[in-house]
C-alpha cells in the first residue's frame, strides 16, 4: 500500500531561484563530462599509450556504469532524501575526476572514469526529483524545467567546445574542468535546497532487486557497448545479451512478487511516464547522442579538424541547443506535450536529412552549419518536453525513480544507436557512409515524432497545459529564470 507522500516544500529561508541555479549548474556538469572527453579522446590515447579498445572504454566505462546504476540510485534519493544523496554524489565526482586527472596509466583512468559514472546515476535523479519537488505543478515547474533542460542539454554541446579548448592545453584538464562544479554545487546545496519538513516513510530499499536491476542494466548496456567495439556476432557480446535476458527475467520475477519492489507498480502503469521513456530513448538515438558522435566523428577523421577548431565548430549547436529549450518551456504551455514534443521531433528530423543530404559537401557553412542549426534546436525542444510529459503525472514519492527510468532508456538509447551506427559507418567510413548514418539518426527522430503523437494522444492535460494555468500571474521566482 503507497504510503504517505513526504513533504519537500521549500523553506522561506530558501530561495527557489538560487535552488535552480545550483540543480542547473549540477545538470551541466554531468552534461558536460559526457561530451568533454570526445575531442580529447586523440590526446588521451597518445598520453598513456591507449589500444583501441582501451581508448573506446574511456568514454563506455562512463555511459555503462551510470546507465546500470540509475535506478538504484533513483530509488536510494526517494529513500535518504535527495539532497543527501546530491551532497554525497557530489563528493564522489569530484573524488572520481581528480582521480582520472593525475592518471599515470589506463587502469587508473578506467577506474575513474566508472566512478564518475556512478556518481552521475546518483546525481541525475535527485536533480530532476529536487527540480521537481521544490516547484509546483504548473507554469513554475515547466518553467524550472525549461531552465534546468536548458541548461543541462547545452552542457552537452558546450563539452565538446570546451574539451577542445582544454586539450589545446592538456587532456587532463577536461577531468580538472569538474572540480569546481562538484565543489560549488555541494557547498550551496545546504543553504539552497530544500530538505524534507517530515521523516521520510517510504519503502526500504529492497538490495536484491537492487542488484538484480543494476546488474540487467549493466550487462545488456556492456553487451551494446561490446557490439560497438567487437561485433554483435562476438561471443562475449552475444553472452552479455543472454546473461541481461536471464537476470531481466529474474528481477521482474521479483518485482511482481515482492513486498517492496525497486520500482512502484503504479510507476509501470503510468503511461505518460512509459511514453517519456520512450521518447527519451529515441531522443539518445537520434538527435543526441548519435548526433554528437557523428558530428564528432565526421569533424576529425573525416574532415581533419583540429580538437579546438572541432569545439568551436559546435558553438552554434549549443546556441541552438540553448534556445530550442527556452522556446520548448512556452509551447508547452500553448501547444501542449503531445503537439510540442511531436514537433520537436520532426524539427531534429530535419536536422539530421539536411546533414545527410549534404555530406558529400566539404564546407562547413553549407554542409554541416544550416543542418546543425536545425537539429540544435529540435535537440532542445525535445530535451524540455519529454521531461516535462513524462513525470507529469509522478508523485514526490516516486520522482526520483521516474526521473532514473528515462535517463536509463536514454542512455541505452544512445548505447544502441551509436553500436548500430558503427556497422553503417565500416572501419573506414567515407561520405557516402556518413549520408546514410545521418539519414538513419533522421528516419529514428521521425520515429520519435511518432511515438510522441500517438502515446501523449487526447487525455488530461498537464496543469502548465491548462487555459487558467496560463492566465495566472509569473510568480517572481518564475520570471527569474526566463532567460
Amino acid at each position: 500500500m503507497p504510503l504517505p507522500t513526504t513533504s519537500t516544500t521549500p523553506t522561506a529561508s530558501r530561495s527557489p531561484v538560487g535552488g535552480l541555479i545550483t540543480l542547473s549548474a549540477a545538470q551541466f556538469l554531468i552534461a558536460l563530462d559526457f561530451s568533454v572527453i570526445f575531442v580529447a579522446l586523440p590526446d588521451i590515447s597518445s598520453g598513456l599509450e591507449l589500444s583501441g579498445s582501451a581508448m573506446q572504454w574511456v568514454v563506455s566505462a562512463y555511459s555503462v556504469f551510470f546507465a546500470g546504476f540509475l535506478i538504484v540510485g533513483g530509488r536510494v534519493g526517494d529513500r535518504v532524501g535527495a539532497r543527501k544523496l546530491f551532497m554525497a554524489a557530489l563528493v564522489l565526482f569530484g573524488i572520481a575526476s581528480l582521480l582520472g586527472g593525475i592518471a599515470a596509466n589506463a587502469a587508473l583512468l578506467l577506474v575513474a572514469r566508472g566512478a564518475q559514472g556512478v556518481a552521475a546515476a546518483c546525481l541525475q535523479p535527485s536533480i530532476l526529483a529536487l527540480v521537481n519537488t521544490t516547484f509546483p505543478p504548473g507554469r513554475e515547474r515547466t518553467r524550472a524545467l525549461a531552465v534546468w533542460g536548458t541548461v543541462g542539454a547545452s552542457g552537452l554541446a558546450a563539452g565538446v567546445v570546451i574539451g577542445g579548448l582544454l586539450t589545446s592545453l592538456s587532456w587532463r584538464w577536461t577531468f580538472f574542468v569538474n572540480l569546481p562544479f562538484a565543489v560549488l554545487c555541494a557547498l550551496a546545496a545546504p543553504r539552497f535546497l530544500p530538505g524534507r519538513t517530515e521523516r521520510s516513510r517510504t519503502n526500504a530499499l529492497n538490495v536484491l532487486n537492487a542488484v538484480l536491476c543494476t546488474a540487467t542494466v549493466l550487462v545488456s548496456v556492456l553487451g551494446l557497448t561490446l557490439a560497438a567495439d567487437t561485433g554483435w556476432t562476438d561471443p562475449l557480446t552475444l553472452a552479455s545479451f543472454l546473461a541481461g535476458a536471464v537476470l531481466l527475467v529474474l528481477f521482474a520475477v521479483r518485482e511482481r512478487s515482492s513486498g517492496q519492489p525497486l520500482v512502484d507498480p503504479v510507476l509501470r502503469r503510468t503511461r505518460s511516464l512509459l511514453m517519456g521513456c520512450g521518447s527519451s530513448a529515441l531522443y539518445m538515438a537520434s538527435v543526441a547522442g548519435v548526433e554528437f558522435y557523428l558530428v564528432t566523428l565526421l569533424l576529425q577523421n573525416g574532415r581533419s579538424y583540429t580538437p579546438l577548431a572541432a569545439g568551436i565548430a559546435f558553438l552554434p549547436l549549443a546556441a541552438c541547443i540553448t534556445f530550442g529549450n527556452m522556446i520548448a518551456g512556452k509551447l508547452v504551455g500553448v501547444l501542449g506535450v503531445r503537439r510540442c514534443l511531436t514537433l520537436a521531433f520532426a524539427v531534429g528530423a530535419a536536422g539530421l536529412t539536411l546533414l545527410g543530404l549534404s555530406a558529400h559537401h566539404h564546407g562547413y557553412l553549407v554542409a554541416m552549419l544550416p543542418g546543425m542549426a536545425v537539429s540544435g534546436l529540435g535537440h532542445g525542444m525535445i530535451y524540455t518536453s519529454m521531461f516535462v510529459g513524462g513525470t507529469r503525472d509522478v508523485d514526490d514519492r516516486n520522482q526520483g525513480v521516474a526521473g532514473a527510468l528515462m535517463t536509463t532508456t536514454q542512455y541505452a538509447g544512445g548505447a544502441l544507436g551509436v553500436a548500430a551506427l558503427v556497422l553503417v559507418l565500416g572501419t573506414h567510413p567515407d561520405d557516402g557512409t556518413f549520408r546514410t548514418a545521418f539519414l538513419l539518426a533522421g528516419a529514428v527522430a521521425v520515429i520519435g515524432a511518432a511515438l510522441a503523437w500517438i502515446g501523449f494522444g487526447p487525455g488530461t492535460r498537464t496543469a502548465a497545459e491548462q487555459p487558467e494555468a496560463l492566465a495566472e500571474p509569473l510568480p517572481a521566482t518564475a520570471t527569474a529564470g526566463e532567460c
